[in-house]
């Protein structure tokens, strides 16, 4: 029998200066478990390895303590832009959207667009209508925002506008002494992937950005093959980090290519992109992926990483630091 397993991360990034109560982090591991939980729900159900992402990351996007629909980041002028993809590793059907502004769940907005429209990806505006049209719920802008994120913005211009808070410094980071990893050198992306008592694999992916981000930006977390891929036959994979150095090196999709082609097992192609490949471009971050046999590998070359995983009916594990 196949023990359905699922994966979580909530974004890599540097370890705060300030320190941190036990109860700040016991907020964070708490928030992990509980997606965790939803999740593992879904698969102990019988359900598909690509319903157990879209819950888990719906319910990431719905946590303000994670860069992703409700709490997500700023962009320069002051707004919220909203990428997420999905794929389905038994069809290898995939959907994405980027530049959401007033779509809830931008997850269930790639989802429908894999399962309700001929494309893989839609943009602005025209996903959003798409979006409207499918039945998805459509908030005021205002509901991705949060005072901490707003303060983040702030600070960030204060260091002149070209200034993106993934960067910089950020030592008088309003959220550093609210958060374990510090917010001003965190990547700020979500993502789920899992394997289903059928063998199907599914990765999702979803993330704000970055703040104080050119409007229109685009990173990996929305582009198949970068930020989320899965395939039955290798993995399903779900990335966090500089965007531009995970697009370039094509990262998901490269995981399951070393698999295929060279024979690597799922870790040795995990670590082969995280500690080798991704360095020399700069590509600070990490990633979630679970195999066709249920292993899990969650490497990152940051200081930590919020991640947790969950064989279904076992205990479920969390982690933030190395």
């Amino acid at each position: 029998m196949i023990e359905p397993v699922l994966a979580i991360h909530g974004g890599a990034g540097a370890i705060t200066r300030a320190q941190i109560t036990p109860e700040i982090q016991r907020d964070y591991e708490e928030a992990l478990r509980a997606v965790l939980a939803g999740g593992e729900r879904v698969l102990a159900g019988g359900g598909s390895a690509l319903d157990a992402v879209t819950e888990a990351v719906l319910l990431l996007e719905e946590c303000p303590l994670f860069n992703a629909g409700h709490g997500s980041v700023f962009t320069r002028t002051a707004e919220h832009e909203l990428d997420a993809s999905i794929m389905d590793g038994r069809t290898l059907g995939c959907g994405a959207v980027a530049n959401i502004k007033v779509i809830r769940n931008p997850v269930l907005a790639a989802r429908a667009v894999m399962e309700r429209s001929p494309h893989v990806f839609l943009v602005g505006e025209g996903a959003e209508a798409f979006a409207c049209d499918a039945g998805l719920e459509r908030v005021e802008p205002s509901f991705f925002s949060t005072p901490a994120r707003r303060d983040q913005l702030r600070l960030a211009q204060e260091s002149g506008v070209e200034t993106i808070v993934l960067d910089h410094d950020g030592h008088r980071d309003v959220m550093t002494a609210r958060a374990p990893l510090d917010e001003s050198r965190k990547m700020g992306t979500v993502g789920a992937v899992a394997l289903d008592g059928c063998g199907n694999l599914a990765a999702a992916t979803s993330t704000g950005g970055l703040t104080n981000k050119w409007p229109g930006r685009v990173g990996d977390s929305p582009v198949i093959g970068s930020g989320c891929y899965a395939r039955n036959a290798t993995c399903a994979v779900s990335t966090t980090g500089k965007g531009e150095a995970f697009i370039r090196a094509q990262a998901a999709h490269d995981v399951s290519a070393m698999m295929e082609y060279a024979g690597m097992s799922l870790s040795q192609a995990a670590d082969r992109m995280v500690f080798h490949k991704l360095p020399p471009l700069d590509g600070a971050g990490g990633l979630i992926a679970v195999d066709r046999s249920g292993n899990v590998v969650m490497p990152f070359n940051t200081e930590g990483m919020y991640r947790g995983s969950v064989v279904v009916g076992r205990p479920a594990f969390v982690g933030i630091y190395r």
